[in-house]
């Protein structure tokens, strides 16, 4: 986590230092959002909440005649507290992404990029607050991407490549043991004894889409979105190569005056490698009924201090 805050403050270093050249162009937001709720003595039922979530969004695109070098780091850390429940997290997301292209004609580019996602904290299988299922780098997603970079506005590119390197890494033996994030898991004796470990890597190679809108759409609104796309090529389990993996962010900032905003955040993520919970209702209990791939859906919105960068 120091790394990661430590590679925030580097990064705005750097852009700071080039803010008199104008081949740059910058910017960003940073919002610190609170949400409460409180019932005393209510008929209809419910459950009080306290909420607070920081969100920093920031990028440095520098550009000229032939080349073009875009970059963005994306962080969000939030907790919540409910009188029926302690305080855990409800938002958690480190993103870095770096992209350089080199003008092949007009709009299009011969590119690599490179991407990072990770999360700062611990994640629990909650109710059940002693079961991890996450922490830093565990999982954390490394992806090396050649390929070509279509850049026909300012606010808007699309990035298509056929050789694409994907590295899961999971940095907790236990969750690599488990086979957590598609890793190959631990085997043991039929007395339960381990043999071998669970691998904490795995590699795909296969083909990826990134299609990137960052504008301000009209006089204080800011839209940023990002949908990517992986296809593994090499997948063990041939009928598992028409799978598409999909991560798609998007983030609207709306400001207020000098110093309240509101933003709305959504993500939509789909791996068919991580399995997720699956739960029916019977006889009135939510009760567990086994694990399987599903898409995964976050929304927050957060009316709290902004300030743009």
């Amino acid at each position: 986590m120091k790394n990661i805050l430590l590679l925030a403050f580097i990064f705005l270093g750097v852009s700071s230092m080039s803010a008199q050249d104008t081949t740059w162009k910058k910017g960003g937001v940073v919002t610190l959002n609170f949400n409460q709720v409180s019932l005393v003595n209510w008929a209809a039922g419910g459950d009080g909440a306290y909420s607070i979530t920081g969100l920093f969004n920031y990028f440095a695109n520098h550009k000229t005649e032939n080349t073009s070098w875009d970059n963005t780091l994306d962080l969000a850390y939030g907790l919540i507290k409910t009188s029926e429940n302690p305080i855990r997290k409800n938002e958690d997301r480190i993103e870095l992404n770096s992209k350089y292209g080199k003008r092949a004609s007009d709009d299009f580019f011969y590119a690599v990029l490179f991407n990072f996602r990770s999360q700062f904290d611990n994640g629990y299988a909650y109710p059940n607050d002693s079961d991890i299922v996450s922490r830093f780098a565990a999982p954390a997603y490394v992806t090396f991407a050649l390929g070509m970079d279509y850049k026909p506005l300012p606010y808007f590119s699309l990035f298509l490549s056929p050789a694409t390197g994907k590295l899961t890494i999971v940095g907790d033996q236990d969750l690599a043991d488990a086979g957590s994030y598609g890793v190959d898991k631990a085997t043991f004796d039929p007395l339960g004894n381990k043999l071998t470990d669970g691998k904490t890597t795995r590699f795909e190679f296969g083909a990826f889409m990134v299609a990137k809108f960052q504008k301000e759409v009209m006089t204080n609104v800011s839209v940023t979105t990002n949908l990517t796309l992986f296809n593994n090529y090499t997948d063990k389990v041939s009928s598992n190569r028409t799978n598409i993996d999909v991560n798609w962010d998007l983030l609207i900032s709306m400001k207020v005056n000098e110093y309240i905003s509101a933003t709305i955040a959504t993500n939509v993520i789909y791996d068919h490698d991580i399995p997720v919970p699956i739960y029916e209702t019977i006889s009135g209990v939510k009760t567990k009924i086994g694990t399987g791939p599903r898409t995964q859906f976050k929304q927050s919105l957060g009316i709290g201090f902004g300030y743009k960068l």
